[in-house]
Parts: C-alpha cells; structure tokens; sequence
C-alpha cells in the first residue's frame, strides 16, 4: 500500500508547478471528503498524517491535469479509509491459510504452511497416527491436501504391539521404540480398555517414573568418579522396603551388603536411597535431572509434557527420591525412551523423530528427516558403567522371569540386553504404574524402548512382558 501511494504522490507532485498549492489542494479535498463522511473514519479526532514528508520535484501544471487531481485525490482517501476495515475482515482468512487453528489441529491445504522446524513435524505426525496405512513397506498417512507423511515407523513392531495391547485388554499402556543412533521412532503406541480418548496423549502425559530414576541416582555418583558398578552398599530392612528410617546401618549392626551391579538388577530401594544421600547429595542428584531434561521444555513444539522433579526438602526425601519412591517425579514415555537411548547411544541424546519425509499435493518433498544430537547426558565412561549394572536386570534381576522359558533358558541366547524396571501405584489414571525400559545388543544398540502398563487389583500382563514380545518381533 506504501508503495502504491508514494507513487500516486510523486505522479501528482509532477503536475503542480507551486508546492504550496499543491499542499492547498490536497488539504482542502481531505477536508471535503471527511466533512461528508465523517463516520467513515476509524479515528474521528485524529489528523490525517502529512502525506508530504519528502520533498518532491515541481513542475508546471495544465488546468487539464488540474482537474484531473481532483479525481485522483478522493480515491486515495476512499482507499485509505478502507484498508483497515479490509484488513480486519481477512485476518481470519490469512490465519487459516497458514496451517492450524486455535486448537493446534491441521487446517492447511497445502503441506509446505505446516510447520517444517523443531517438533512442529513431530505434533503433526502424532495427530495423524490413527489414519495411517501400509505403502510399499512404509507407514504413511495423507494430508488435507494430498500431500504424504513417511513414518520412520517399523510397521511390524507397531502393529504387534498394537494387537497385543488390545488382545490382553489392558487398563492403560504404552509403547515407545527409538533408535538409539539415529532418534527415529520406530514405534509409537498408547491403548486403553477404559478410556479411548487416551490413547492418543497417553504417550506424551508424564506419570511417577519410580525406579526408573534409579539410573538418574546410578549416573550422578558414576559421574562424580566415586563409585564403581562393583562398589558394595551395606542396608538394613528388605529390599523393597520404603521407609529410609530403617536403611541405615550403625557400627555394631549387622546389615546385608550388595554390589550396585547387582542391585541395580533387583531394584533395591535401601541401596539407592543411601547413595543419593550418603554420596551423591541434594544438589548433585538434582543438577543432574536437569541435565537428563527434567524442569523444561525438552521437546518444545511436541506436545509433549515437560517430565518434573521437585527438589527434596530434607534427607528423607532425598532418599526416598534416589530410590525412585519420590511420587512427584513425573516422566513422559517418550523421554524415558530418549533417556534409554542415550546410554546406549554413549550419553548422547537423540531428538526422537516420528517422520522421515513430507511431500505435499504435488508430490514435491517439503521436509526430510536428519539426525539431530540433543544433548551428552554422560560420559561414554560413565554410560559403559551405566550398561553393566543395567545387563543384571534381565540375567538375574526384576525381569528374569520375562526372558526365561520355564526351564530356566534365556530367550535370547544371542542377544544382549541392558535394561530397567520400575513399579508404584498412581493417580491419573488410578492404578499400578509398571515400567520396562531397554536397549538391544548391549554391543550395537538397535533398539531402545519403553513398555507402560497401569493395571487394577487384577491384571493380565506387565510391562517386562511387552518389552519382550517387542524385542522378539524386532529380531526375530
């Protein structure tokens, strides 16, 4: 619009011979037109503004041209008058044009006004997960426009996960698979028996993260060079026990002592909750969940939930939190499956990415995925250490059972695994919370996942259970 009226100015100015008159002419026409249509004005008291903030050249004028400018003058009032009301009337086109709604849902016609940087794609792909379809051996879903989302999807594992999840009706559960390398998400599940409406945000809500934040105690202490995988905690009370009154050990008291290897397999509370308060320290264990992403948006544009520590208060809490028993430490699945990752990845985190390319109606490619490093959670030394005390969990520890036929024979003989377990009851939604997180072979990671399972007083199956029926799928 700028644009235009300088150059109906300059055009005008070139046929005025005085530049006082001219400055005359246009006054007396602006105050003609408002004296008639005074009410057209958005600003009744306010001025025009002085149209003549340059100096322009002057020429001699024809009465032809002369009358001429009074034509022209009127017009670009009427226009001026116009534009914002014009303005204000298309806003709502323009915002629909550009891609979402309020709400956040997809509106565009075209693939290339959807958001192309960060997690944009990543939300996108999400709300498109229930209409997905097989192509050519890739999960794809079609867009508004006829454009085309590629998942980075393993369509077998998910649709294996899918089934067993509604074949064994369970309350609430999750499934998450990334590749620890590259951060593609080879799997993305959230079913409920309970609630259909949550199956879609069930994977990016957070939910107490239990013993999983054992890893978190685990990597503080390896990190601060002061204990080993072999290093050996003495505890009183049972290995379960919640209640760090009873944890410590006195010099005339006989109490048991155990390897953090091998308490990391069997999940001991009593070990993990002195470590966090006889070693690791307040501040330390909290600097570090922030590093792993707790307290901030990490995956901003996600929709995903930004996971939660609150900072223990005293050394009871303390413990209780190093154990995983602190219940306002809240993480989504997601970033559990980015977490596991990381260790297998040598402490570097992945971004997770859910889609591989776009391409809009015209079948041009408007996005393609690359790797992308978030963030070293740890040392490779440190996440080495990590592996070893994670392998007991399988082999002799909380999930032995799951990967064991009944005669005691590992179920894969050739294969690895490194691995964690977590349990505790919750609220929204009410239930057990059951954890499993992996990754597979310990020597190549290929796969990094997490099972969720939130069971009732009776229950079918638990999340160790799913983790192997994924890891069989994916090897198999």
């Amino acid at each position: 619009m700028t644009s235009v009226r300088l150059l109906a100015y300059s055009d005008t100015a070139s046929l005025i011979a005085d530049r006082q008159e001219l400055r005359s002419i246009i006054m007396q026409d602006f105050k003609n037109f408002t004296s008639k249509h005074r009410n057209c004005w958005p600003h009744r008291n306010r001025k025009p503004r002085n149209l003549l903030r340059k100096p322009v050249e002057l020429r001699d004028e024809s009465p032809t041209r002369k009358r001429r400018l009074h034509i022209i003058l009127p017009l670009i009032a009427v226009l001026l008058v116009a534009y914002p009301v014009a303005s204000y009337l298309t806003a709502g086109v323009r915002a629909a044009v550009r891609g979402k709604d309020k709400r956040g849902a997809v509106t565009s016609s075209t693939a290339t006004n959807i958001p192309l940087d960060g997690y944009g794609t990543f939300s996108l792909a999400a709300g498109l997960l229930d209409r997905t379809r097989e192509v050519n051996d890739k999960v794809v879903a079609t867009l508004p426009d006829g454009g085309t989302v590629v998942y980075c999807l393993d369509e077998a594992l998910q649709e294996r996960i899918s089934h067993l999840l509604d074949q064994f009706q369970v309350p609430y559960g999750v499934f998450v698979a990334i590749e620890p390398k590259t951060g593609r998400v080879l799997a993305l599940v959230g079913r409920s028996a309970m609630d259909h409406g949550w199956d879609r945000r069930g994977p990016f809500d957070i939910y107490p993260m239990a013993s999983l934040f054992k890893i978190i105690t685990a990597t503080a202490a390896l990190e601060q060079k002061k204990v080993s995988p072999e290093t050996v905690v003495a505890f009183r009370g049972k290995m379960t026990s919640e209640n760090p009154k009873y944890w410590e050990v006195g010099p005339r008291q006989r109490g048991q002592e155990m390897s953090l290897t091998t308490a990391m397999g069997k999940s001991v509370n009593p070990v993990f909750g002195r470590l966090a308060g006889d070693v690791v320290g307040r501040n330390s264990i909290m600097a570090c969940a922030e590093k792993f992403g707790f307290n901030q948006d990490l995956f901003p544009g996600s929709g995903i939930a930004p996971s939660h520590a609150s900072t223990p208060q005293n050394d009871h809490d303390l413990k209780l939190m190093g154990a995983g028993l602190g219940r306002e430490v809240k993480i989504s699945p997601v970033h559990v499956a980015a977490l596991i990752g990381a260790v297998a990845n040598g402490g570097i985190m992945m971004s997770p990415s859910l889609v591989d390319e776009i391409r809009n109606g015209k079948g041009e490619v408007v996005y393609r995925r690359t790797d992308q490093p978030l963030r070293r959670l740890m040392s490779p030394d440190t996440a080495r250490q990590l592996a070893q005390m994670l392998s007991s969990t399988v082999k002799s520890g909380t999930s032995r059972k799951a990967f064991h036929d009944r005669r005691g024979r590992p179920k894969f003989r050739d294969i690895t695994i490194a691995a964690k377990t977590g349990s505790i009851d919750g609220k929204n939604p009410d239930g057990h919370y059951n954890w499993f997180a992996a990754y597979a072979p310990m020597n190549d990671p290929q796969i990094a996942l997490v099972a969720l399972v939130v069971n009732g007083a009776k229950w079918k199956i638990k999340a160790p259970y799913v983790g192997e029926q994924a890891l069989e799928t994916f090897f198999r």
